[in-house]
Order: C-alpha cells, then sequence, then structure tokens
C-alpha cells in the first residue's frame, strides 16, 4: 500500500514530533488540502519555537495574503524580518522585505 506524502511526514512526526523540518513540511502540504487555519498554526507555532523557523514567517505571511489578511501578513513579516536579522539570514530578510513592499506596507 502506497502512503502519500502528507501519511508519511505523519508517521515521521510521531517518532520525531519536535522536527521543525517535518512540522514545515505538513503544514505546507496542509495548506495545499485545504487545511489552511491548522496550517497557519503550525507556522506561527515554528515562528515562536526557540529558536524561531524563519521561514515560517514568510510562509504564513503568503498564506494570510492569500486568505484575504493583509494587516496580519504585514505583522508576520515585520516580525520575520526582524528575526532574520537577529539571525544573521539577511537573504531570507530581503525575500520578506521584498513581500511586505508587495503587498503594501502601511
Amino acid at each position: 500500500m502506497t502512503h502519500s506524502r502528507r501519511q508519511k511526514i505523519e508517521s515521521m512526526l510521531q517518532d520525531e514530533p519536535d522536527d521543525i523540518f517535518l512540522r514545515y513540511s505538513l503544514a505546507l502540504l496542509m495548506e495545499a488540502d485545504g487545511e489552511w487555519e491548522a496550517s497557519l498554526n503550525i507556522l506561527q507555532e515554528l515562528a515562536r519555537s526557540t529558536p524561531p523557523y524563519v521561514p515560517a514567517y514568510q510562509m504564513a505571511a503568503q498564506h494570510l495574503v492569500k486568505y484575504g489578511k493583509p494587516e496580519d501578513a504585514r505583522r508576520a513579516l515585520r516580525e520575520g524580518i526582524e528575526e532574520a536579522r537577529r539571525q544573521n539570514l539577511s537573504h531570507a530578510a530581503g525575500e520578506m522585505a521584498e513581500l511586505l513592499v508587495s503587498i503594501g506596507d502601511s
């Protein structure tokens, strides 16, 4: 029996529930399955983890824009840019800054 990619990730998460990349991957697959709020919850948890997982900020912001919450997206991006700078992730900070400009930094 073949398992979907999501089922495989969920199975791996049973053994490694704190694996950031697996949790991030699950969030992306959940959004693709139409479970955007559950996906967003995972992304926000990753952004609040120690240390914060910087890619989660941008993906959360993209979800928020897609689902009509641009002000929440702006807030996520501002926080993400700040965290990316703290972690010396200038490329990620730049990508989030570009997205922030594209949705209008008000």
